[in-house]
C-alpha cells in the first residue's frame, strides 16, 4: 500500500499535497481547515512588514465553457499584523504538530530577517520559504521577483538567511527571468535546504472593454499581477526539469508549483523531479475538498504501478526530456480515424486542409460525413486527434519498423544536413502539396 509521507529537506509532512503561499493560507483557520481535509502541509502567507491592499483584486481567464483556466491577483503579501500571524501559527502547531508549517518571508534588511526568522522559528514554524517571485507591488520595493531575477542579490540573501535559520530554508524562484537555472544555481550556492517553483507569471489579464482598464479594476484604472491557475502548468513543467537536468542543481529538493489541479497534475511534476507539490488557484476554485481526488488518485497510480513511496517514481521522466537534435528522425506515425466512433463534425478535415499537411480527405457522398486518412501525405503531425472532441477517436499508429535512429545532431556531425536554400536533402522535399489555384476550387463560378 503506497505511503505519501515525505521529508523533504528536513521538513516531515504526511503527504506531498501542501498550500502554495497566497490567499488560502491568509490565516490559521483557513490552514486549520484545509489540514482537517486532509492536506499535508501549508505555506503561510508571506509574511513582512503588512501592507494595505486595494479592491478588487483577482481576475480570471474563461476559455468557453471553462472558468478560471487561468487566474491573475494583484493581492500583495499579508496585510495583517505579524504578531496575530505568530500567534496562530504557533496555534496550528498545537493542534496539527504532525503536519508541515512553513512560513513565506519577504523583508529587505539583514536586520530585519535575522529578526523575523528568529520569530517564526519561536512560532514553531517548520521551515521557511523566501519570497522572491511576487511581480508586482513588492517588486517594485526591491523585493519579490526584483531578488529572483538578480543572482548575485538572491545568494546574498540566502547566504543571510542561512546564516540565521535553524530550520530548513527553501528558495522560491521568480519564473519572471530567461534562464531559470541561474537564480536556481545561485540559492543553491547560496546554501539553500531546498528550492520551490513558480512564482506567478508578470501579466495583464485583459481589458474592460466599457472602461479600457486593466482587469481587475480598481476604481478605473488596473495595473500588472501575477498569472497563475492551469494555463502555466506547462511553463512550471518546464522550468522544472530545467532544474532537474543541472548538474549542480539536481539532487537538491524541489517543491512544485503551478496550475495543479488534479492527480494526474501531481504525478506529472513528481515524474520531473518535485518531491512536494504546492496548490493556490485549484483550491481558490473548488475549495480545499479537492486533496482527496488528489490523494485518492496518487495512491491508485502508486499501487498500480507497484510505487511504495513518491520517491520510487520522483525523476523517472528527466531521462526522456532531451534536445530537439537528440530525437528520432526515422520514427514514424500516421493518423488513424476510428469510423465506429466519429461524429462527422469533420473538424479535423478542416484543421488538416487549412493548417496542416492536406492529409484528410471528405467523401463527395453527403450521406457520408466520415473523413479519411491519406496515409501517404499523413506526416504524424497529431493536430487531427488534438482537435478531434471525441476520445480516442483518431490515433496515432507507429509505422515505422523501429530498427533504424538517426538525429539531426548525428546527420549534423556526418554532413548531411541541409545547408542551401534549395537544397535537396530537404526533409519537405517531394511531401505531397495541392497546386496553389487549388487553393480556390471551392469558389462558385
Amino acid at each position: 500500500m503506497a505511503d505519501l509521507s515525505i521529508n523533504f529537506a528536513g521538513i516531515k509532512s504526511p503527504n506531498p499535497f501542501w498550500l502554495a503561499s497566497a490567499p488560502p493560507t491568509n490565516s490559521g483557520y483557513q490552514i486549520m481547515k484545509a489540514f482537517d481535509a486532509g492536506w499535508g502541509g501549508a505555506v503561510w502567507k508571506t509574511l513582512g512588514v503588512p501592507v494595505i491592499n486595494v479592491s478588487s483584486r483577482y481576475g480570471g481567464m474563461n476559455y468557453r465553457d471553462t472558468r478560471i483556466s487561468g487566474f491573475n491577483n494583484i493581492e500583495l503579501i499579508t496585510d495583517r499584523p505579524l504578531a496575530d500571524n505568530l500567534r496562530e501559527i504557533e496555534e496550528v502547531k498545537k493542534y496539527f504538530p504532525n503536519h508541515a508549517v512553513i512560513a513565506s518571508l519577504m523583508v529587505e534588511s539583514r536586520k530585519e530577517w535575522e529578526q523575523i526568522i528568529k520569530d517564526v522559528e519561536n512560532a514553531g514554524a517548520d521551515g521557511i520559504e523566501l519570497n522572491f517571485g511576487c511581480p508586482h507591488g513588492m517588486c517594485e520595493r526591491g523585493m519579490g521577483s526584483a531578488v529572483g531575477q538578480e543572482p548575485t542579490v538572491l545568494k546574498t540573501i540566502v547566504e543571510w538567511v542561512m546564516a540565521a535559520a535553524n530550520i530548513p530554508v527553501i528558495t522560491k524562484l521568480s519564473p519572471n527571468i530567461t534562464h531559470i537555472e541561474s537564480p536556481g544555481l545561485a540559492a543553491v550556492e547560496g546554501g539553500t535546504n531546498a528550492l520551490s517553483l513558480i512564482n506567478t507569471i508578470k501579466s495583464i489579464i485583459g481589458i474592460d472593454l466599457d472602461t479600457y482598464a486593466p482587469y481587475p479594476v480598481v476604481d478605473g484604472k488596473g495595473s500588472n499581477g501575477g498569472y497563475c491557475g492551469p494555463a502555466v502548468k506547462p511553463i512550471a513543467l518546464n522550468m522544472l526539469r530545467q532544474l532537474g537536468q543541472h548538474p549542480q542543481i539536481a539532487g537538491t529538493p524541489i517543491s512544485g508549483i503551478g496550475g495543479i489541479e488534479t492527480w494526474r497534475d501531481v504525478v506529472e511534476f513528481i515524474l520531473l523531479g518535485a518531491t512536494s507539490v504546492q496548490v493556490c488557484t485549484a483550491a481558490m476554485h473548488y475549495g480545499f475538498g479537492i486533496v482527496r481526488e488528489m490523494d485518492n488518485g496518487l495512491r491508485r497510480f502508486m499501487d498500480e504501478r507497484g510505487y511504495k513511496t513518491i520517491y520510487d517514481f520522483a525523476g523517472l521522466a528527466l531521462p526522456n526530456v532531451v534536445e530537439w537534435k537528440e530525437l528520432n528522425l526515422k520514427h514514424k506515425v500516421v493518423a488513424s480515424i476510428n469510423k465506429d466512433k466519429c461524429i462527422g463534425c469533420q473538424l479535423c478535415y478542416i484543421a488538416c486542409d487549412d493548417t496542416a499537411h492536406q492529409a484528410i480527405s471528405i467523401s463527395g457522398d453527403q450521406t457520408n460525413r466520415i473523413p479519411s486518412i491519406i496515409e501517404e501525405n499523413c506526416v504524424g503531425c497529431n493536430l487531427c486527434s488534438l482537435v478531434c472532441p471525441v476520445e480516442n477517436c483518431i490515433t496515432m499508429e507507429k509505422r515505422d519498423d523501429g530498427k533504424q535512429h538517426l538525429t539531426w545532431e548525428e546527420l549534423t556531425n556526418t554532413d548531411r544536413i541541409p545547408v542551401t536554400f534549395n537544397d535537396e536533402r530537404a526533409g519537405g522535399r517531394g511531401h505531397y502539396v495541392p497546386e496553389v489555384a487549388d487553393a480556390l476550387k471551392h469558389r462558385k463560378n
